[in-house]
């Protein structure tokens, strides 16, 4: 824990310190006070449980004494004299620099169940113990970010909270990690959904995948612990069809089979993250989509309902991350889902796309009676 706080302290540009105005100042106060001085980082002192905030107020004099100058009385439960500590802290941040983080880097969330391994993954990149790795799971409580560069090129890793079955959710922070994990998939350019190789695809780890696929987000499939597991001729291809079979949805998505405790593969996933943030944000030419979904239109007619025949007009690139293309159609209800899946595969099949959901808007389009739109 010391250890982690020195990491923190040092990345920090200002620094919290939460003393108890009840106890007053302890001996570990002391310590912990001559540690931030030596870090010449902006400290602001706040003494909590404040809660009679008259009387309590006016206990926080002997805090003076740790010289880190005026202590900010607060009741945290009550929500009270927390504007003053946000205006501080405000004040204390230092002027825009360049460490600000960089646009042209890749988000890389780490996502998964609990105690599957994503600090140890995180921890293994950098060389470094910047998240506590614990065998209990849900060590992790929020989502923490890292910046990260190699010859490979930029990345912010988000080392995420692993989210467990409702059931098992009892705590309300542990109900605020999960949202945070949501909201880290929310910002990420490519997910690395982790699976313990041991246990195989949990409901759980289907679940999670599944947001990171409803958010659009890039995703590589990492299994993990792969030293652990016995092997013979064709276990990892065997491995792989497994995956694909309870996490269809994601068969788009490359799997990569590593060992986040030995480091076993884990330089080839920078390549990897790489391929997939590109596949995310491709941009495809009006002209060649057209090219692709009149061949596929030759090779599988559009189906029929009641005498009716879907008839697509053209189609057009709407947006990227992911890519998402708007389709015109004569009758939306004739575009089934069976024939939107075929066009997304052959789009697909000439363009890649590897990694990434693939998005199909259909519109009407009304024909005019002389041919013409």
């Amino acid at each position: 824990m010391r250890e982690q706080a020195n990491l923190a302290i040092g990345m920090a540009d200002v620094i919290l310190f939460l003393t108890d105005v009840r106890q007053g100042v302890t001996a570990a106060d002391k310590e912990i006070a001559i540690m931030l001085k030596k870090s010449k980082k902006p400290v602001v002192l706040v003494c909590n449980k404040a809660d009679n905030f008259e009387k309590d107020s006016q206990e926080i004099y002997e805090f003076y004494n740790l010289g880190l100058g005026d202590p900010y009385p607060i009741s945290a439960t009550n929500a009270i004299g927390i504007g003053d500590v946000l205006d501080k802290i405000y004040e204390s941040f230092p002027e825009k620099t360049q460490n600000e983080e960089d646009e042209d880097a890749i988000k890389v969330a780490v996502i998964g169940k609990p105690n599957v391994g994503k600090s140890s993954l995180i921890n293994n990149i950098l060389g470094e113990n910047r998240a506590i790795v614990s065998d209990i799971a849900g060590t992790t409580r929020d989502a923490i970010d890292t910046e990260f560069e190699n010859e490979k090129g930029k990345y912010i890793l988000i080392d995420t909270a692993g989210v467990r079955k409702k059931s098992k959710v009892k705590e309300s922070i542990e109900k605020f990690s999960i949202m945070r994990t949501l909201l880290a998939i929310e910002r990420a350019d490519v997910c690395l959904m982790m699976i313990d190789a041991t246990e195989g695809v949990t409901d759980q780890d289907a679940k999670i995948a599944g947001e990171a696929h409803e958010a659009g987000k890039g995703v590589i499939i990492v299994v993990n612990k792969w030293d652990a597991m016995e092997k013979e001729t064709g276990t990892l291809e065997k491995y792989k069809k497994e995956v694909y079979e309870r996490l269809k949805y994601l068969s788009y998505a490359p799997i990569i089979f590593i060992s986040a405790k030995t480091g076993q593969r884990v330089h080839k996933l920078f390549d990897m993250i790489n391929y997939v943030a590109e596949q995310n944000c491709m941009r495809i030419k009006t002209s060649v989509l057209n090219q692709v979904i009149n061949e596929a239109i030759a090779i599988v007619q559009p189906p029929t309902d009641k005498g009716k025949r879907l008839k697509i007009y053209y189609g057009t690139q709407g947006s990227t991350k992911p890519p998402t293309f708007v389709i015109f159609v004569n009758n939306k209800q004739l575009f089934h889902f069976s024939y939107e899946r075929y066009i997304v595969n052959q789009i697909r099949k000439e363009f890649g796309l590897e990694g990434t959901p693939v998005r199909i808007i259909v519109r009407e389009k009304d024909v005019k009676g002389d041919g013409s739109f």
